[in-house]
Formats: C-alpha cells, structure tokens, sequence
C-alpha cells in the first residue's frame, strides 16, 4: 500500500499527502528535480503541493511514492548560522514549563541543528523542527496582538523566527537582528526547506 495520497487542488494541482516531514522534504525535493514542467512545489507539514502549468507527463503521485524508499535520499539545504539574543519575554515561563532553568533553557535550544521543514504563516516565516524535545511546550494561552519582527518563538516541536511585526501565540525566547524576509532581496526568504540551521547565542 502506497504511502501518498493524492487529492486534486484545482485544474492544475495535486495535494499529496505523506506520512511526515522529513517524507515532505523528501519528495518535494525528487519531484524538483524530476519534473521541471512544475512551476511550484510546496512542502507543508505532511503535504506536498504541486502546481503546473500544463499538465505534466509524469505520474506525480508513483514517483513521490518512490521517493520515499530511494536509499541516500537525505534532504540537502544550505548551512545557516543565525545569531540570538536570549532576553525574550517567555523564558522565564518557558522554563517554569519545562522543569529547567532559563540558562538550561538557553542550552538545549543551542545544542540542536534545526531543519526547515516548511514555511508558512508569513512570508518568510521558517517551520524549524528537530529541537529538544524537552522544550516542546504549547502555544500561549492568549495570542499577542503583536510580536516585533526577529522574535524567536517556539510552539509544540516547532522553533520560529518571526519575519515582521505580527500577532502571535509563540512562548518567546529571543530576539536576532537577522532580517529573514526582504522582498529586494533574491531570494526574498531567508531560510528555505531543507535548509540546516544552528542557533548560536549573541
């Protein structure tokens, strides 16, 4: 039995559903390279979805199912250094969350590499997963109707840097002066899927 679905999205895209992220990545990054006639691939959390312009030639959904048991098909990113400034408004509640100290905190959330798993939200704004599972703690109870732009959040088994002032529910932990979306730039979005982050504190 096959481990993708496919779900129609419109005339020209397919939703397909796969059993994780790390799959997500997996396939999204094999159908880039297989089908250029794919104007866009988007990988979600357990999703990935394919748009085109005409319709391709190729069977999408057998060759993400392929994707998924090719050996060495480990997703490739580029290496991102991101400096932080542990003074966010959340972790001393964080900390309360976890048992741990604020410095243990600061540690735990430093000691990992981080993958992009999928961007979402706003523009701009990385899913990181691969944290500490000791800090995977909820979303805040109330939302704030304004986080500045270069927070750095976490949710669940998710980090995040918030790319520009808006609301939010993450527990914040810091701050970087790294700007992570500038539509002049090119590519606009700092962090991409696939891509390893360490978080180095400042």
């Amino acid at each position: 039995m096959s481990d993708v679905t496919a779900r129609p999205a419109g005339d020209r895209a397919l939703l397909l559903e796969v059993p994780g992220t790390d799959e997500a990545l997996r396939v999204a990054r094999r159908l880039r390279e297989a089908c250029p006639e794919l104007t866009e691939v988007v990988p979600g959390h357990r999703t990935v979805l394919v748009i085109w312009d005409s319709v391709p030639g190729t069977d999408l959904p057998a060759l993400a199912a392929e994707a998924l048991v090719m050996p060495g098909s480990a997703v490739a990113g580029a290496e991102v250094e991101i400096g932080v400034r542990y003074d966010g408004s959340d972790l001393a509640e964080v900390a309360r969350l976890t048992g741990l100290s604020p410095a243990e905190v600061v540690a735990r959330h430093t000691n990992a590499e981080y993958l992009v798993a999928f961007i979402g939200f706003a523009p701009g704004f990385a899913y990181l997963v691969g944290g500490d599972e000791r800090l995977a703690v909820p979303r805040r109870a109330e939302p704030r109707q304004r986080v500045p732009a270069g927070s750095v959040g976490i949710a669940g088994p998710y980090t995040g840097i918030y790319p520009r002032e808006s609301p939010g529910g993450w527990h914040l932990v810091g701050r970087t002066d790294t700007v992570m979306f500038d539509p002049e730039r090119e590519p606009p979005a700092r962090l991409a899927p696939g891509d390893h982050v360490r978080l180095v504190p400042r």
